[in-house]
């Protein structure tokens, strides 16, 4: 496989393109669009690594092998649909899942290693993927009602033979003699997810590996065991396919060995049954431990640009506060622990149970929307990457906005620095050219990006 390719998304809607490749071409980055997808790019000339670009410092682009980017694609979820990933760190798949169903849309990404969680919401965080919701669990044991998903990405554990140009000692720890068990949880994966499958949808099954055992086998196993059925896939352009290893395996895709991208695997089933609405439970809203948060009453709220927000609440949990998605809040069992997207801190004595209150007395706020209500001192500092709180520039009051024309002024911030602005009270947006960046903290008359 050719793997020295260095391909990435933007992350974007599609008016501030021409920004964020400008803010890239300011550092000296030179890309071409790739033709699969009109958000990918492969770098054509790299003066330092994109990884410390600012573009990518800020969460305006995500580095991703051009062919770990096939399996969101191609599961293809239209905008608004609720997709359940069940593999998902470090994120890859997840941040373009969440991009594909937009501000109405939502996904849920489970991830049963606490390391790899940290990493998973890092990179959604980073992104502003507001929509998802995520949990640490073991995705075969995943506590949802049979038939609530329609769309499901199942990228399962694999032997990874398709990135050995990248990690050489990947056939040694993945030798054939070895890959038994990781075939085993992929069927247990697969099953688990036919199950959460509601009549006539569709779960996407993808490895970066060569290995027909995990590949075209398990294809034809799932056939003959599980109520699904193939989807044949359109070979997207850019790429070069090669036949399946087996027989009756039309529709499949495999990346030819002698493909631009890591070797992948691609497989589309439908459910067999006639097409239903998915069976969700009840909300969960009441079982929540922290307080429901009305960013609209507090002081600041003019300066946020909430009606950006989908739909859905923000709870106060212990100090910060998260966006939790209304179909999170509809679809999640009161026996999985979840977390929503993190927005920021919440300080004051008007907070819930921070004010003194009893879980009960808490419970009650969050049955009646009038006990909501935070007090006049309940002060809310938006998470530095919470850009999706940021207001477009001309709705800016002056004074609360920064925006750099050159990096210049977001190097210096980037390595530390602050730098001198209006003084005044409460965050300040960073923007480039327009294009929304992150959150500064005011510091009397100077600036410096906010942390968490």
């Amino acid at each position: 496989m050719t793997t020295m390719l260095r391909t990435f998304r933007l992350v974007c809607d599609a008016p501030d393109v021409s920004r964020v490749e400008a803010l890239l071409a300011e550092q000296g980055f030179a890309f071409e669009p790739e033709p699969f997808d009109h958000m990918a790019r492969r770098l054509t000339r790299e003066p330092f690594s994109l990884g410390e670009s600012l573009a990518a410092r800020f969460g305006r682009i995500y580095i991703q092998d051009r062919s770990s980017m096939l399996p969101p694609l191609l599961l293809d979820p239209p905008p608004g649909a609720c997709v359940l990933d069940m593999c998902s760190a470090p994120g890859s798949k997840t941040g373009l899942l969440s991009r594909l169903v937009g501000r109405g849309g939502f996904v849920f990404a489970s991830e049963p290693s606490a390391d790899r969680l940290g990493t998973l919401r890092a990179n959604l965080r980073r992104t502003g993927s507001v929509n998802t919701a995520t949990a640490r669990a073991r995705a075969q044991e995943l506590p949802f009602p049979e038939g609530s998903w329609e769309f499901i990405q199942l990228d399962p554990p694999c032997s990874g033979w398709g990135t050995v140009d990248k990690n050489p000692k990947v056939m040694d720890l993945w030798a054939e003699d070895k890959t038994g068990p990781l075939v085993a949880l992929q069927k247990t994966l697969l099953t688990k997810a036919t199950t959460l499958l509601a009549p006539g949808g569709h779960v996407l099954y993808s490895t970066c590996t060569t290995n027909v055992e995990e590949n075209e086998a398990q294809v034809a196993w799932a056939l003959e065991a599980l109520d699904l059925e193939l989807e044949p896939l359109a070979a997207p352009s850019g790429f070069v396919f090669g036949p399946p290893a087996l027989p009756g395996m039309e529709g499949v895709l495999r990346v030819a060995d002698d493909s631009e991208g890591q070797g992948f695997f691609l497989a589309r089933f439908r459910k067999r049954g006639a097409p239903c609405a998915p069976m969700v439970p009840g909300a969960q809203k009441s079982s929540l431990p922290g307080t429901r948060l009305d960013l609209s009453s507090l002081d600041n709220a003019q300066a946020l640009n909430l009606e950006a927000l989908p739909p859905g609440e923000v709870y106060d949990f212990g100090g910060r506060a998260f966006f939790l998605h209304a179909q999170a809040l509809a679809r999640m069992p009161e026996t999985l622990r979840w977390q929503g997207f993190p927005l920021g801190k919440v300080a004051g004595s008007g907070r819930g149970e921070a004010r003194g209150e009893s879980r009960k007395e808490s419970r009650r706020a969050e049955r009646d929307p009038r006990r909501a209500q935070p007090r006049q001192d309940t002060h809310f500092k938006p998470d530095g990457a919470a850009r999706v709180l940021l207001l477009p520039l001309e709705a800016v009051r002056p004074g609360n906005a920064l925006n750099a024309e050159t990096i210049a002024d977001l190097e210096r911030l980037v390595a530390g620095q602050s730098l001198v602005h209006a003084p005044g009270s409460g965050p300040v947006g960073l923007y480039f050219q327009g294009l929304p960046l992150a959150w500064l903290s005011r510091k009397g008359g100077r600036v410096v990006l906010s942390a968490k």
